[in-house]
């Protein structure tokens, strides 16, 4: 089996799909690239078993046939190479992978093509399509939030709730949750799915900036995208996610608005002098003033500072952890955000203080019980 490509092509390629390669001890298949040639073209595969990645691109090759390849040898060695054609001859019987680029030749064992792991097929699927920015933009408002407790498999995703009127894409880690609602992503067959994160993150790293559709196609067991000539399969988390319409509170009389950047930036100041386990700062609102103070006492440390804000409510005084809160803000993209709440104890909302067309996004975040003094 002999075939020859441009490097830069070809690594660009296998660059796309290497993060869904896995590096296992257990199963060392999976640290391969699966080739396959039919009529010219070439289509490479990596998988760690949840998530597959594959690509095709047109070749120049005689023959056909399929062998695995060492992926991490065959990336470094193209990202040394200059943009040239370069020859990949594979001895079939043998699996000896003679690469010939230039003056250079390099040598290689591959493995056999039928101990790489069958990649799931599309059956039964539900389709609907994505624009690329609308997608990414999904998984960035979302991602941050999604919980890292292998202990609750169903927070370990991002909900993705298909409906006839929108698409709302949830995630949360039970300390801070966001709701991120599209109008303009539709589909006359409802479905949820719980998207793992490990895809998401790909996906994220491999949307093409520019506007095209991406298809996603599901069933019950995996979801599959497809864009460009890139497709991704994921085995969706088969869990149930928990309420969390239940958790969001309706009734929140204490509205707080503030620029968001001059939150951010302050916040980003007051956290430094914070204990370094909690996090903590604490708000003070009283008429159109935010005192924002955060202590260590172990290090006698301690940072105040002053904002003007708009207020509805009554004063009131809560702690949060700063972390979050730089997270959720970050994430933001409004000039000025609103902070809803009702008591000390209770979960505060932030959402933008002016909505962009087709989005409509809350986040959520839990308070820190502070301790009286101060």
């Amino acid at each position: 089996m002999r075939f020859i490509v441009s490097t830069s092509i070809l690594l660009k390629q296998l660059q796309a799909i290497s993060g869904a390669s896995s590096s296992s001890t257990v199963l060392p298949i999976l640290e391969n690239f699966l080739f396959e040639i039919k009529e010219n073209t070439l289509t490479i595969s990596a998988t760690d078993l949840q998530t597959s990645m594959v690509t095709s691109l047109q070749i120049e090759s005689k023959e056909e046939g399929r062998v695995a390849m060492p992926s991490k040898i065959l990336i470094e060695t193209l990202k040394t190479l200059p943009d040239q054609p370069v020859a990949f001859s594979v001895d079939t019987k043998t699996l000896a992978i003679e690469i010939s680029a230039g003056d250079g030749k390099y040598k290689l064992s591959g493995e056999n093509a039928d101990d790489f792991p069958k990649i799931p097929t599309v059956d039964n699927t539900s389709t609907v399509n994505i624009p690329a920015p609308v997608l990414a933009e999904a998984i960035n408002k979302t991602i941050f939030a999604v919980s890292n407790d292998e202990l609750r498999p169903a927070m370990s995703g991002v909900l993705v709730q298909l409906a006839e009127q929108s698409t709302t894409f949830v995630s949360t880690d039970a300390h801070k949750l966001v709701r991120y609602r599209r109008t303009d992503i539709k589909t006359e067959k409802p479905a949820s799915l719980i998207l793992p994160k490990k895809a998401l993150s790909l996906l994220k790293s491999s949307l093409p900036s520019d506007d095209i559709s991406v298809t996603i196609e599901y069933n019950n067991t995996n979801a599959f995208f497809q864009f460009g000539n890139i497709f991704l399969i994921c085995r969706l988390i088969d869990e149930r996610y928990p309420d969390y319409e239940a958790v969001i509170p309706q009734v929140n009389p204490n509205k707080l608005t503030v620029e968001r950047s001059l939150f951010l930036n302050t916040l980003r100041r007051v956290v430094i002098f914070a204990n370094k386990t909690t996090h903590q700062v604490r708000l003070r609102i009283s008429g159109s003033e935010l005192h924002i103070s955060a202590e260590d006492l172990d290090f006698s440390n301690e940072a105040h500072e002053r904002l003007s804000c708009q207020f509805e409510g009554e004063d009131m005084e809560i702690g949060f952890n700063a972390k979050f809160l730089v997270e959720m803000l970050n994430n933001l993209s409004s000039e000025e955000v609103i902070i809803e709440m009702s008591t000390p104890n209770r979960a505060g909302l932030l959402i933008p203080a002016v909505k962009d067309d087709n989005e409509d996004i809350l986040m959520l975040v839990m308070p820190v019980m502070l301790n009286s003094a101060g």
